[in-house]
């Protein structure tokens, strides 16, 4: 391998393991603090859930009246006898409108808009989760290159180096999650939103998407404690064990001389 090269990938770990040691000792408190801050603001601290309540400018059309008489008489006209007498599982569907609900070509009153103030939120939050992958994925290569090379006895460091480790991981993983959690929101945001458009006169849809901003809502408060929560976490057992983490195998041979 080129001496160049072996450089270089030296350079990259030194320059890892430093960013990774100022991100424990200034970079994890700086941001337990700020979200903190964060959560005393008014956007997550005092907001009630009637502020995240959101118009789905879907009007209520007026109700059409079906009647089935004139199918009834002419299927008696023609000798086909009483349509009554015709097993339900026989009888055609497709000609009853309230099976299929009320057809929507467009809406009259423009797009259903999204929720703005969870939009708003959202904005604010994903960085904050993808910060937090960024710094576990950090602190997890840092403490990768720390662990030593396999030998027998004197493992006692070592294990706590891998407990941390998975430790890590743990919170990378639910970082990653937590991602996946605003994506579903919007999917299924959209279609209660569609069952509204289809069924305008039914209020449990209505409903139903109330329930899913709110508790999108109490989601995204949570998602921010949860985050901060995780750095004072890895902080707490990166300082508590920084020792044995950067060391876990101490060198008796100098007390032997």
């Amino acid at each position: 391998m080129p001496s160049d090269t072996v450089a270089k990938v030296q350079e990259y770990k030194d320059s890892l393991i430093k960013k990774a040691e100022q991100l424990i000792i200034q970079g994890f408190p700086e941001k337990i603090v700020e979200l903190n801050e964060l959560l005393d603001t008014p956007m997550f601290s005092e907001r009630n859930f009637t502020e995240v309540h959101q118009d789905l400018n879907i009007p209520i059309p007026d109700p059409i009246v079906v009647s089935n008489n004139g199918a009834n008489e002419s299927n008696s006209a023609a000798g086909g006898g009483d349509a009554d007498d015709e097993p339900t599982a026989k009888r055609p569907r497709t000609d009853n409108p309230l099976n299929s609900g009320t057809k929507v070509m467009y809406l009259p009153s423009g797009s259903v808009p999204c929720n703005a103030p969870l939009c708003e939120m959202i904005k604010i939050v994903k960085p904050i989760i993808r910060k937090l992958v960024e710094d576990s994925n950090l602190l997890k290569m840092w403490i990768s290159f720390m662990i030593p090379k396999i030998e027998d006895g004197n493992n006692f460091g070592v294990s706590i180096q891998e407990d941390t480790l998975a430790e890590i991981q743990t919170v990378e993983s639910e970082a990653a999650a937590f991602f996946d959690q605003i994506s579903r929101y919007f999917l299924s945001r959209a279609k209660v939103v569609s069952k509204v458009a289809k069924y305008p006169h039914i209020d449990d849809y209505r409903r139903a998407v109330v329930e899913l901003d709110e508790k999108e809502y109490l989601s995204l408060w949570l998602v921010v404690c949860e985050v901060r929560n995780r750095y004072s976490s890895l902080h707490d057992i990166v300082i508590k064990n920084m020792e044995k983490l950067k060391k876990p195998r101490s060198s008796n041979a100098e007390s032997l001389y």
